[in-house]
This record gives C-alpha cells, sequence and structure tokens, in this order.
C-alpha cells in the first residue's frame, strides 16, 4: 500500500519503522564518515517518535458548566441564561429578595399590653419587570437586571478609558496622571490648541455624556436600555443571528471585565509609583530588558 494512502498515525509509525531499519543498516558506515550517518538518522527516529506520540494523543473536551470558580456550583438565581453567566455572586447580591409575611399587629384600647403581629410567613420578590419610569426603570432596585445594566455600562467605559489611557501617552508621552496638570496650561487636542479653559472642557463634558446619559434613559425597555442597536449597531452584527448576537454580547462583556481590571491596575500603580500605565511597564521591563523599556518610555529611570 502507498504511503501517502495510510492514515496519519500509521504513516508516522511506518516513518519511524524504515527510519530504524535505515539506521540499522547505514550502522556499519560510521567509521567511514565519522558517524554522521548515525547522527542523522538518530534525529529522524526521534523525530518520528515524537510526530506518532502527538498524533496519538486525544483531548477531552470539557462539556460541564464553566463557572468562575472550579469544583462549586452555581446560585440558584443565576441559571445561565444571561451572557458572561460564570455563576460569580458570593455575597448573593443578585438573589431575589424575600419578604416576611407579618400578622396585624393586636390594637384593642381596652387592654395594657397589645402584642406585635407574629410572622406568619414568606414571598419571593417577583420578576423584575418594567415600571414605566425613566429614571428609574426597574421593579427591584438591586436586582440581577439593575446589576447587569451597570456592569455592562462600566465595562463600556472602562474600555474607552483603557485604550484612551494606551493611546494618549503613546502619542503625546504625557501621563494619564499628568493630563490634567497640563491641561491647566493651556488645552491642546493631536497638538492643536483649543479655545477652551479647564472648566469649559468640563461643562462640555458634563453636557455630553449627561446628554448621551438622557437619551438612553428614555427607554423604558429593559433590553433597549442597554442594546439600543440601530446606530450603536450600524454593520448589523447583533441583528438576525441570536446565537451570533449572543456570543457578540458575551465577548463584549468579557472584554468590558479585563478593562475595569486593568484600569484599576493603572490605578494602584498610580497611586503606589506616580507614573501612568507606560510608565509603570516601562519601569517593570528595566529590570530584565532596559532597551525595550527605553522604546515603551524614552523617560524612564534604569
Amino acid at each position: 500500500m502507498p504511503l501517502r494512502s495510510l492514515p496519519t498515525v500509521e504513516f508516522v509509525d511506518a516513518m519511524a519503522h524504515l527510519s530504524g531499519t535505515f539506521l540499522g543498516r547505514t550502522a556499519g558506515l560510521a567509521p567511514q564518515n565519522g558517524g554522521k550517518t548515525v547522527m542523522a538518522a538518530t534525529k529522524i527516529v526521534k523525530k518520528a517518535q515524537k510526530a506518532a506520540k502527538s498524533a496519538t494523543r486525544t483531548y477531552k473536551k470539557f462539556d460541564g458548566d464553566a463557572l468562575w470558580l472550579p469544583n462549586t456550583e452555581r446560585p440558584a438565581w443565576l441559571d445561565g441564561s444571561l451572557p458572561g453567566d460564570r455563576g460569580f455572586d458570593p455575597l448573593g447580591l443578585a438573589k431575589p429578595a424575600e419578604y416576611l409575611q407579618v400578622d396585624i399587629d393586636q390594637n384593642d384600647q381596652n387592654k395594657s399590653v397589645n402584642k406585635a403581629g407574629r410572622i406568619v410567613g414568606s414571598y419571593s420578590a417577583p420578576k423584575v419587570e418594567a415600571t414605566g419610569a425613566a429614571l428609574s426603570p426597574y421593579s427591584e432596585v438591586f436586582g440581577l437586571q439593575r446589576f447587569r445594566e451597570t456592569e455592562l455600562i462600566h465595562g463600556r467605559w472602562a474600555m474607552l478609558a483603557t485604550l484612551g489611557v494606551i493611546i494618549g501617552e503613546a502619542s503625546t508621552g504625557i501621563s494619564w496622571v499628568d493630563a490634567g496638570k497640563v491641561e491647566l496650561d493651556g488645552s491642546q487636542y493631536l497638538g492643536f490648541n483649543l479655545p477652551f479653559s479647564i472648566s469649559q472642557l468640563i461643562w462640555i463634558e458634563v453636557l455630553l455624556v449627561g446628554g448621551a446619559e438622557i437619551y438612553r434613559n428614555r427607554s423604558t425597555d429593559l433590553q433597549e436600555r442597554i442594546y439600543p442597536g440601530g446606530y450603536f449597531d450600524p454593520l448589523g452584527l447583533a441583528s438576525g443571528d441570536d446565537n451570533r448576537a449572543f456570543k457578540l454580547k458575551e465577548a463584549e462583556l468579557k472584554h468590558g471585565r479585563l478593562a475595569m481590571v486593568a484600569f484599576l491596575g493603572f490605578g494602584v500603580q498610580a497611586l503606589s509609583t506616580g507614573q501612568g500605565a507606560l510608565g509603570s511597564l516601562a519601569k517593570f521591563a528595566s529590570s530584565f530588558a532596559p532597551e525595550l523599556a527605553e522604546k515603551i518610555d524614552p523617560n524612564v529611570q534604569l
């Protein structure tokens, strides 16, 4: 049978067998050529054996529930239906509120002592629904839907902030920690002077960001508030295919969570070292790669 028709594993085994035979036949030639033939054949055998080992290696696909902490159980109120749900709620903040049913207190004016009503039962809060109010559309303020909205909004801001810090420091050489001090001397954007003071820029930011939030809070639909679509999805990536939309939402949450952790790291670095993101990275790299550290931040102290 030709070797090209053999399966992958059988082909590798055949090559190893032929290499071993070739090694045995050429062992006697070692005195004439200084052992180079034997060394070459030995390398062929080792490569064939390594390839055979890797070809027969199998991997078992994980079909369990991917939780945030292995060997734990998913909370009952987190069923995995939301994008990015990994059962993370160690403090039980998203647990549905449970209310106690209390009997009516005694109110007999002829008695000297009136007993308070007894606890007669309990009931769980109903499913979170829209109330119709724009500023607070959730029937349960500290519920799972509200936490999901705040996590998503914070993640989006963190992604913008993290990207802005890195691009700003790389393009201007100014640490994000000192960006406010530089603005006091005169506002600039892309090297151009702006005719605005720092107080005017603050008001412009408040109006723009506040206007965007007011526009977002107009909707009382719980899904439209966080996934408005339309102009915010110009390519239509999240429309038409529910499975693809779910994966995109999950990817956005993962990136947002990483960005929140990254910006928290920026803040801790600024408090401990007084340097920005690239400055802290350059200081870390200076211990093992001084040339790389100078490329990251030319002002780094080696």
